[in-house]
Formats: structure tokens, sequence, C-alpha cells
């Protein structure tokens, strides 16, 4: 008798744990995650999809990815650390006294201030450091008016109508509180492309 129901504990002992992890498996594991994903997929499309952004058709990058622009008729990104490759997100990991990186923003300072044109002290921080995840798609205004006179001259455009296409593109902080004025290149880019395109 003894025997019986030391048995019989033992399978009602197993049994709870067995089926909450099933549930847990199956519930949470497989269930949340199919509801979830149909549920931003139909809600928020472009943005589950990877916010693409398409030309002629084509897609041409996402709103949250950098890219390498080295053609004088367009707007330079922040430099990346992952060669703005999203497949290897990462920071250089430098710290900031690190006599590296000191000699590397000294290095791309001289370069940038002789392609602007510019005095290096005029040369926005942000052009020296890469970001965090490697690819950063947006600028400060700062970042793009330093830029805006190269640009104009590439495309034998006025600083003023340049300045004019910037300032539609600038965004300002999310809901107004959130993060700081800020300028999406790869848009502006192709607002730039489709303007000329249209004249």
């Amino acid at each position: 008798m003894n025997t019986v129901s030391v048995s019989i504990n033992d399978r009602i002992s197993w049994r709870a744990p067995v089926v909450m992890a099933l549930v847990v498996l199956l519930g949470f594991g497989f269930l949340y995650s199919l509801v979830t994903t149909v549920l931003v997929s139909s809600l928020f499309p472009s943005q589950a999809a990877g916010s693409l952004l398409t030309r002629d058709g084509q897609v041409v990058g996402s709103v949250w990815v950098a890219q390498a622009f080295t053609d004088d008729r367009y707007f330079y990104a922040r430099p990346s650390a992952a060669n703005y490759d999203p497949m290897a997100a990462a920071g250089s990991n430098w710290a900031r006294s690190n006599p590296a990186l000191a000699e590397r923003m000294a290095t791309l300072r001289a370069d940038i201030a002789a392609r602007e044109g510019v005095p290096p002290d005029q040369v926005p921080d942000e052009l020296l450091t890469a970001s965090g995840a490697g690819f950063d798609p947006h600028l400060s205004p700062d970042g793009i008016a330093v830029q805006v006179a190269r640009v104009a001259r590439a495309r034998g455009l006025t600083e003023g109508a340049l300045q004019e296409l910037v300032a539609d593109q600038t965004e300002g902080p999310q809901f107004g509180v959130l993060g700081q004025t800020r300028v999406n290149v790869l848009k502006l880019n192709l607002a730039l492309d489709q303007m000329q395109a249209g004249r």
C-alpha cells in the first residue's frame, strides 16, 4: 500500500510542472509570438517590414539604417564603426582617453574641414564619431548645415534652395519632447534627387 501511494504521488508531482512547461512553451513561446507578429504586421505594416524606402519601385534602404554616401552631390552620414552593415552593429569601443580615437578624430576633422571648405573648429563632433550601433541614420541640423555649400555646388543649386529642402526634411523631437531636432540623411538625399528630377 505504501509503494502504491508513493508511486501515485510521484505521478501527481510530475504532472503540474510538465503541464506548466507545455503551457509556457506553447502559450508564451508560440501563440504569444504568433499573435503579436500578426497584430503588429496588421497595425504597423511599414514598420514591421523594416521601414523600407523605395524609389521607382526599388527598395533603396531603411529609414533606420544609415548608408555610406561618397559622392559630393549627397549629404554624408555619421562615420560607422560597423561599415554601415546592420548585420554587424557595433561601436568602436574606443574610450575618450584612447589616443587612437583622438588621432582619428583630428585626421577626420581636417579632412572634413578641407572637403566642406570650413575652419576645423566648425566641424560638428557628430561627423567625427560613430554612433553606438554604427549606423545612426540621423544628423543634427548643424551636421547637415556644414555640408550645404558643397552639395549646392555639386548640384548647381543655390544654397537657399537647398536650405529650404533641409528645413522641409527636418524632424522635431518625437511627441514634441523625446530626442532632439534631426534630419534623416537618406530621406534628405532621396528628396534631393526627386527635387532635381522634377525640375
